[in-house]
């Protein structure tokens, strides 16, 4: 089978390896599409010869484990499967699970709908109805704005620098847009708008609790935007962060964030067992209507094009919000 592996850094190459064997208590799955992740980018960028990539699979059972229940040959199935950029898997059947009928492959990739899924959950509003505002409007972000709107949050206020992206959050549920330079002064709570804070409890001149948001969401794993996310919280509210800034340290006023009194909530998930729940639980909802979240998947590539594949995502050329690499028919 074929299998995309790094010779170095932003060059890979394919490689000849045999179909991997499966036990009594696993499935082998052709892999249909695998779904690329921003947070491997940069670990693309900086790749040693050897290694993979892939956490994001969706394919057909090939082969099944005399113990396994509940899962036969031929069934369409997606999860927690790594390695995935191969023609062929080994998943363990309690990280797996069925692929409804009325989605097609590419957007029932699962894994990236958990991680989403996870983030909305820990920032739920308090009230239907609540303002939210989200910075980043890449993928991630997309099904963070369209999930938030099923959740029953009110306005959504949506901040990125490309006027695709803006576009693009308008369509998944978005209110408004703004890029960073024009956001509306009000929307912000940093020391222009609050002036010099006053330490001695006899209040404060600004309305630091109604500057900015109560809740905030990163969703673009940069230190500008993370900078900006911090900014937009309100007195006592709330910053998710989502964006996976795995590319170096990241440089932020925590003097202004400690003099906020803000909970910054790290919205990344790693519990294995309830991610692999989440990921059904996330097919239920899209499956449903519930969750207006399908036909995101714009770019499609041969496992060839892997490398440019990366570029592209990088670049976000020709819309690109979300890119799979096909490993099999």
């Amino acid at each position: 089978m074929k299998q995309i592996v790094m010779t170095g850094p932003k060059t890979s190459k394919i490689i000849d390896v045999e179909i991997p064997k499966i036990d009594d208590n696993h499935i082998l799955v052709r892999v249909t599409y695998t779904g690329m992740c921003h947070s491997e980018w940069y670990p693309w960028s900086t790749a040693q010869p050897g290694d993979v990539f892939g956490h994001e699979t969706v394919g057909v059972v090939a082969e099944v484990g005399r113990n396994v229940r509940g899962f036969s040959v031929g069934d369409r199935v997606t999860g927690l499967g790594g390695g995935g950029y191969k023609e062929y898997i080994v998943m363990e059947p309690h990280k797996a699970c069925h692929v409804p009928d009325n989605l097609d492959d590419l957007d029932a990739i699962a894994e990236p709908l958990a991680c989403l899924l996870s983030a909305g959950q820990k920032m739920s509003p308090a009230l239907c109805g609540d303002p939210i505002a989200v910075v980043g409007a890449g993928y991630m972000g997309l099904g963070m704005i369209s999930l938030f709107r099923a959740m029953g949050y009110g306005d959504i206020i949506v901040v990125d620098p490309r006027e695709e992206a803006r576009e693009n959050a308008l369509k998944f549920g978005a209110t408004a847009v703004y890029t960073p330079e024009n956001l509306p002064q009000e929307m912000v709570l940093n020391w222009k708008t609050w002036g010099k804070p006053d330490l001695t409890r006899d209040g404060h001149k600004a309305d630091i609790f109604n500057l900015g948001f109560h809740d905030v969401m990163e969703f673009a794993g940069t230190e500008a935007a993370l900078r900006l996310a911090g900014d937009m919280v309100s007195a006592h509210g709330r910053l998710g962060i989502g964006g996976f800034h795995n590319d170096g340290d990241r440089l932020i006023d925590y003097k202004l964030w400690n003099m906020k009194a803000l909970t910054s909530v790290n919205c990344h998930e790693r519990r294995i067992e309830y991610e692999a729940g989440l990921c059904k639980r996330a097919l239920e909802l899209i499956s449903k209507g519930i969750w207006k979240f399908k036909g995101v998947t714009n770019h499609v590539y041969s496992m060839e094009e892997f490398d440019k594949a990366n570029y592209d995502m990088e670049s976000k050329v020709g819309n690109f919000i979300k890119g799979a690499v096909q490993c099999s028919d």
